[in-house]
């Protein structure tokens, strides 16, 4: 969401051999800090650890102060699927294995075969905003032009997965619970994704098993299926308005460019503090496309510290909420739109 002179900047500081270069800048901040990522994990998986235990010993007293007690519980799952998204980039500790089996052993928690994830979303940060490589690691958008094409049928059904109530309710259910279970169509990439997600599958069923022995098989449901639903549906928002905003960025393969699709096409996400908290600074989301490898930690000192970021218009908690009416591309007018605005095309 970047006026057209600050685009015009932003590309000349990228240009090969133009007067500035964001590598330095962004160099600054990519280095871990592995005593402030010991701390990270500390205080997020030990709180979580221990407000699971606590929403277990509610039952006995009331199942609604169990509910109320799983809101901060699933902030504090989004928190480590944070971490594990800042491992699967490489930027949470220096050596890749430390990071690689901090993902994978998170990944169990989280639900979500860290390998395999990790792939598409480097597919993601490849490819955002390029219309000719959608589809993995994104959430799907059809162009107006794309949608009109389509039969009645196919109309109804992309109209469907768009609702809220499949897009932040049903959708991430399914893709958590069941999608992430068998990670169909990727059998061109060898077997590797099936047996890492086989591999992570066992790994959940033996902590499940482990932790229903201990708790009992209608308590654990009971309290750690609103975590899973409730974590499930905020970290598809998180991803649904860092990148489906009114005038986001989506251009053909010849005009489509890596630092406009990153300062462009991904959103500041200005929340307040306890919820950036909570999301491990994601909203910094322009920053993040910039430089994948910095870590979340470092994210909004970055930002403070580069002009340039500054005269980014964010998107705060409140504004985000309209990007629930967005629905298609339009090519034409360069902006996200509702079904609404099909009314007025056809009135042209």
């Amino acid at each position: 969401m970047m006026n057209r002179p600050i685009l015009k900047q932003a590309r000349s500081r990228n240009c090969i051999g133009g007067a500035h270069d964001w590598t330095p800048i962004l160099r600054r901040y990519r280095e871990p800090d592995h005593s402030r990522g010991m701390l990270e994990i500390f205080i997020t998986a030990v709180p979580f650890a221990l407000l699971w235990m606590l929403m277990w010993a509610s039952l006995s007293l009331s199942y609604w102060l169990t509910l109320i007690i799983a809101v901060p519980t699933a902030g504090f799952l989004v928190r480590l699927f944070m971490i594990q998204h800042d491992c699967g980039h490489g930027a949470f500790f220096r050596r890749r294995w430390a990071n690689d089996w901090l993902g994978r052993a998170i990944g169990v928690v989280t639900l979500t075969p860290y390998d395999h994830w990790r792939r598409s979303h480097a597919i993601h940060h490849a490819s955002s905003g390029n219309l000719e490589r959608r589809g993995i690691g994104d959430i799907d958008t059809l162009t107006v032009r794309e949608y009109l094409g389509l039969s009645r049928w196919r109309q109804l059904g992309y109209r469907l997965y768009r609702h809220p109530a499949v897009m932040f309710g049903v959708g991430p259910a399914f893709l958590f619970l069941v999608q992430h279970r068998l990670p169909i169509g990727q059998m061109r990439s060898g077997w590797r994704p099936w047996l890492t997600t086989m591999g992570t599958n066992a790994a959940i069923a033996l902590l499940v098993v482990t932790v229903m022995w201990f708790v009992g098989v209608g308590p654990f449901m009971r309290v750690h299926l609103p975590i899973t639903l409730l974590a499930a549906s905020i970290g598809v928002w998180l991803f649904y308005v860092q990148h489906q905003f009114e005038v986001v960025y989506w251009e053909r393969r010849g005009q489509w460019d890596y630092l406009t699709a990153a300062l462009q096409g991904s959103s500041f996400y200005k929340l307040p503090k306890v919820l950036q908290w909570f999301s491990g600074n994601i909203g910094f989301h322009h920053i993040h496309h910039l430089s994948a490898r910095v870590p979340n930690y470092h994210l909004e000192k970055c930002h403070k510290a580069e002009p340039l970021f500054k005269t980014v218009k964010p998107v705060t908690l409140f504004s985000s909420f309209k990007s629930f009416t967005f629905r298609l591309w339009d090519e034409q007018q360069r902006k996200l739109v509702s079904f609404r605005h099909l009314k007025t095309l056809k009135q042209h």
